[in-house]
């Protein structure tokens, strides 16, 4: 029986495991990199070891040191998390060899399923959907209408060859083919030299949608119902639900089915996921086809564990120990919706570049009643440039998807960050959004909805009046505040009772009159508390709740709330007329600086003093949160100077050079 685990992992996954562990009475071993020495995990945990420096490359990715580790703390079981080494079939086997048992499924599994080919066929013996196509050589145009007619429309015909967006035509008949084969043939031999063509079938509104399934080593697969990840951003995922808006009971069935019988064709046991694309324009049913089977914890099981009450990692805690599933499927059910939203360090105001730095800040909203938030930071950490930007998972429960959405609103108005930029405005807009609300989502919803990028959730004018209020009402009592820090003034000064507020382009009157407020003349019912010194205002406007975060600006107040910052400028009224005639403050032309836009390592740098340079020419790479980013010239010119060099470490905004 296990009585020590080893997490060869680190942030939330880390302590998630811990927790569980801790409720079994298993102790727990962390271990950590020299980036990581005060991290949550490590300081949960029972014990920790020492693994190395901060790349993953030379600490968590190497299996010689955490094999080391439980040999040397005693550790009879190793969980591997996700990422990392939870895939790596060498790992298991090694595991195994020290005879250290692995809290994950059986070497052969993760081998087959790790092989996109191998996992292909095998889903196919198993009697899984896969995308049907032809990947052969398509004689003419009759055979690629036979192949087209087999496959069922509507197909896409592509140059081999092909890549970015050339050599395709989409055929929804048999007419588009014979139109459009030989097309796409001189298309991709014009383009690429190569002028074969491939077929498949063409998935309209795809959507991502997952399987939990959970098996013993006697045999037993169950599927734990589905999970929708179809809210991505560059293929990363973003929002995930359970149950999906669009599975049927009958869908359900019949990927659940297919899933288990993928599992048991390869021995699998312990959690696994298996992830499939689904047509959205499909109304049979059927139109699901297997994409890969992940071999580990997925991110998203939360919510999985929120609609069955099942612990997952106990669950695969108790198979790694040999024990039997203590159900079968007809006892897996689906209460309620859970909602999961992944908060990241990334700033979504510029493009979503990722961001580093020192938790000044971090409170999360008060769990229980539905609201869970799986984490790995604290306070005064720092999220580091060597691992993944994910600062938290909030997930929400409740008997209806609206009611989990809602309440995701509300728990991220209470979400407090400060630091490093992060994407709470955003996921926030998401939940706001009626397609999102509607459940009427694709894997493109986040390209199709914000194509020129984000700016913040649309406030109505509604909230707009809501804000003015709460903003003359704050400004009230700061004043007040301030007449009474000395004593003397007693009631001769009173705060102003008429305000004007600046929301956005809007100017409104507040006035302030006791207990009664009234914005442009028509009375607000609003009900607030409020001391100067709080971050967080809990307010009732016209008997709905609203939480809104603050912090002060010159001449007023940042009020963050529903998915966007508002910057409010508020004077009293005998002041405010007097704003227009303010001289505005230019700020500096920064234009012929290149400067680094997020904390990060100066991969190269591919110009020096003196070259010409052209617009859109890549002049630097800097890497962060694993992610290469190339930094290019915005217009002609010559540098002037260069003010670092490559292995720097940059801060943001810093010089990297200077044009003429």
């Amino acid at each position: 029986m296990i009585t020590k685990i080893l997490i060869a992992n680190r942030g939330e996954i880390a302590c998630r495991v811990i927790r569980t562990a801790r409720k079994m009475g298993i102790k727990t071993v962390a271990v950590y990199s020299d980036a990581d020495a005060r991290a949550p995990h490590v300081l949960m945990a029972d014990e920790a070891v020492h693994i190395g420096p901060p790349p993953a490359a030379q600490s968590y990715l190497i299996a010689d040191k955490i094999i080391e580790a439980c040999k040397a703390t005693g550790a009879d079981a190793v969980h591997p998390g996700y990422g990392f080494l939870s895939e790596r079939e060498s790992f298991r086997k090694a595991l195994d060899e020290a005879g250290i048992i692995f809290v994950g499924p059986p070497a052969n599994a993760i081998a087959a399923m790790g092989d996109k080919i191998e996992s292909k066929k095998l889903a196919l013996e198993a009697g899984v959907n896969v995308v049907p196509g032809f990947v052969g050589v398509i004689d003419d145009t009759e055979h690629a209408v036979k192949i087209s007619n087999e496959i069922g429309y509507p197909v896409m015909m592509k140059a081999s060859a092909g890549g970015g967006g050339k050599g395709m035509r989409l055929a929804y008949s048999e007419k588009d083919v014979r139109e459009g084969f030989e097309a796409t043939k001189r298309e991709g031999l014009a383009s690429f030299g190569d002028d074969r063509v491939f077929i498949e079938k063409f998935i309209e509104s795809p959507r991502h949608i997952e399987i939990q399934v959970l098996g013993d080593q006697h045999g037993n697969i169950v599927y734990l119902n589905e999970r929708e990840c179809s809210i991505q951003r560059r293929h990363q995922k973003v929002v995930e639900e359970a149950p999906s808006p669009f599975v049927s009971p009958e869908m359900r069935k019949k990927m659940g089915e297919q899933c288990v019988a993928l599992a048991r064709a390869v021995g699998y046991f312990s959690a696994g996921t298996v992830e499939l694309i689904v047509s959205g324009a499909d109304k049979t049913g059927d139109g699901f086809y297997f994409l890969e089977m992940n071999t580990r914890l997925q991110v998203e099981h939360p919510v999985t564990e929120e609609i069955t009450g099942l612990d997952l990692v106990e669950q695969m805690i108790r198979v790694a120990n040999g024990e039997k599933l203590a159900f079968g499927q007809e006892d897996v059910k689906i209460n309620g919706w859970s909602i999961e939203n992944r908060v990241y360090a990334e700033d979504p105001y510029r493009g979503f570049l990722p961001s580093t730095g020192r938790l000044v800040r971090y409170n999360p909203p008060e769990t229980g009643d539905g609201v869970r938030v799986d984490d790995g930071v604290q306070e005064g950490g720092e999220v580091s440039m060597f691992y993944d930007p994910m600062i938290a998972k909030l997930i929400t429960w409740a008997p209806t998807r609206l009611e989990a959405i809602d309440k995701q609103i509300d728990a991220l108005d209470r979400f407090e960050i400060e630091g490093p930029g992060h994407n709470i405005d955003f996921v926030s807009a998401l939940m706001q959004h009626e397609r999102f609300r509607s459940g009427n989502i694709t894997t493109g919803f986040i390209a199709e909805e914000y194509p020129d990028g984000f700016t913040g959730a649309p406030a109505d004018a509604k909230l707009q009046r809501s804000l003015a209020a709460i903003a003359a009402f704050v400004a009230t009592a700061h004043a007040d505040r301030a007449r009474r820090i000395s004593g003397q003034l007693g009631d001769r000064l009173q705060p102003p009772s008429l305000w004007q507020a600046k929301v956005g382009d809007a100017l409104m009157d507040v006035a302030i009159d006791y207990d009664e407020v009234r914005v442009d003349g028509e009375l607000l019912d609003l009900d607030l508390s409020y001391t100067p010194g709080d971050r967080i205002i809990e307010a009732e406007v016209d008997g709905q709740p609203l939480a809104v975060r603050i912090s002060g600006i010159r001449s007023g107040f940042r009020l963050t709330t529903h998915g966007k910052s508002h910057d409010i400028r508020v004077l009293p009224a005998r002041i405010a007329r007097h704003a227009a005639h303010m001289i505005e403050k230019i700020p500096p032309d920064l234009s012929r600086f290149l400067l680094c836009p997020m904390p990060g390592l100066l991969v190269s740098l591919n110009v020096g003093a003196g070259d010409k340079v052209e617009a859109g020419q890549p002049l630097a790479v800097v890497e962060a949160m694993k992610m290469e980013n190339i930094l290019r010239a915005e217009k002609a010119g010559v540098v002037k100077s260069v003010s670092a060099k490559a292995g720097d470490s940059l801060a943001v905004d810093a010089v990297i050079l200077e044009m003429e």
